[in-house]
């Protein structure tokens, strides 16, 4: 019986250090990939006068909804001060809104305005584009099987979600 026990756990280390391998292929991989695309800096992000800490608000604002001063900071592990200050930029930019909260008007709730989401959209066209450049030139095989990739890592994404939000209402 330890004998078997052992074996099964040699085949089990050699299964995750397989797999680790396989995971440092692929990021090695898509380091290559990086470091091999053309230098094409979308003009979205050099026309904007966007600090980086202004973008990092403004994509927790995108992909966190409506917040609190106070959630902004403590997402992005800064001194309300200071998010305050980054927001009135925002806001000065037509960015950001500040709104009252409909339950508590002391409240002030931060939400993208429309000029805000437009500007993050942009963004995002920019690296679909990006996307599509690295898609050029693959075979309708090759797209079928990098599609398949894509749907994998799509629902182990999902999955991941699913499994934060369930611990959240736990």
């Amino acid at each position: 019986m330890r004998l078997i026990r052992n074996i099964s756990m040699e085949g089990i280390n050699s299964m995750l250090s397989s797999e680790e391998a396989l995971v440092k292929r692929i990021l090695k991989l898509s380091e290559g990939i990086f470091n091999a695309m053309p230098v094409n800096i979308p003009d979205e992000w050099l026309t904007s006068d966007l600090t980086l800490a202004q973008l990092r608000v403004l994509l927790v604002l995108h992909f966190g909804g409506s917040s609190r001063m106070s959630a902004i900071a403590s997402v992005l592990d800064i001194a309300l001060p200071t998010a305050t200050g980054i927001m009135d930029n925002l806001v000065k930019k037509n960015l950001v809104v500040r709104e009252a909260d409909s339950q508590d008007r002391r409240l002030v709730i931060c939400r993208l305005s429309d000029e805000g989401q437009n500007l993050i959209n942009r963004l995002w066209l920019s690296g679909q584009f990006h996307m599509k450049h690295l898609l050029d030139g693959l075979t309708a095989e090759q797209l079928e099987k990098t599609a398949e990739v894509a749907r994998i890592l799509f629902d182990n994404v999902s999955q991941k979600a699913g499994k934060a939000a369930g611990d959240e209402v736990k």
